[in-house]
């Protein structure tokens, strides 16, 4: 990805972001890349800059979310597209790239950096819909069972295509979901009534229930009902809202940028 972009005249700063981390209401890391073509002003600020500058103060990504980091590591990406695809790092116990980092003409500079957050943070409980809900969220005291068992620990004999015995393993989830706390990532399975391990389960009285599609939504800070749309299911809007990114991230860079570019 680096050098395509580099190949077509961009200069590229990038980070893994946790919306969590930064006081939203859901865990949920994604890398965010930012691309500046050589014909902009961003472009020739970052070649004379120190790139370690610019990843810890001076760059976009570092306006918008502050963060503390540690030595940086350098090295170029020369190779044309072919080579890179099928030998860089090959043989490598780890990959070279760091969660934040820059690129210009084909040199990389990445570093190990951390968040840096003194606001209010928001919880799961803090987006809840008041009152009841409709039923079709609510779980059958009978059902549970099979809903904890699949959010608990388990060690299960497999058997593979060559008749090869192993040993399945998972750990244990919080169920019901922590709701004084920011969420877990939602994912694109989160809709529907079956059992899932993944699924978010909260307890509200004496009731267990998933979560509505007004609040997935407000998990990844869009608007009340974005996605409450003709002919879409609530499973649907469920799916669409583990495909999103977390609104309030996408909104501090872009008046970050909006900032530079002006």
């Amino acid at each position: 990805m680096l050098k395509s972009l580099d190949d077509l005249g961009y200069a590229v700063e990038w980070r893994v972001i946790n919306s969590a981390d930064y006081g939203m209401p859901q865990k949920r890391h994604r890398v965010y890349f930012l691309g500046y073509h050589k014909t902009s002003s961003i472009y020739k600020k970052i070649s004379k800059q120190k790139h370690e500058e610019w990843i810890l103060d001076k760059g976009v990504l570092a306006d918008a979310f502050k963060i503390s980091g540690s030595t940086s590591t350098s090295f170029e990406i020369n190779d044309d597209l072919d080579k890179i695809s099928k030998k860089f790092n090959k043989g490598e116990k780890s990959s070279p790239f760091l969660n934040s980092g820059v690129m210009i003409n084909g040199k990389v500079t990445t570093m190990k950096t951390t968040a840096v957050y003194n606001g209010k943070v928001k919880t799961l409980g803090g987006i809840l819909r008041k009152g009841e809900v409709e039923e079709e969220f609510y779980i059958d005291s009978e059902e549970l069972e099979n809903w904890a068992y699949l959010k608990g620990s388990k060690k299960i004999e497999r058997t593979n295509a060559e008749g090869y015995k192993y040993f399945y393993s998972e750990g244990s989830m919080g169920f019901p979901d922590d709701i004084t706390k920011p969420s877990r990532t939602i994912i694109t399975g989160e809709g529907g009534p079956s059992p899932s391990r993944f699924k978010h389960v909260i307890k509200t009285k004496n009731k267990h229930r998933r979560l509505t599609p007004l609040e997935l939504e407000r998990l990844n800070m869009f608007p009340d009902n974005h996605t409450k749309l003709d002919g879409i299911t609530n499973t649907k809007r469920a799916f669409f809202m583990g495909n999103a990114l977390v609104v309030g991230v996408v909104s501090k860079i872009s008046e970050s940028l909006s900032k530079f570019m002006d």
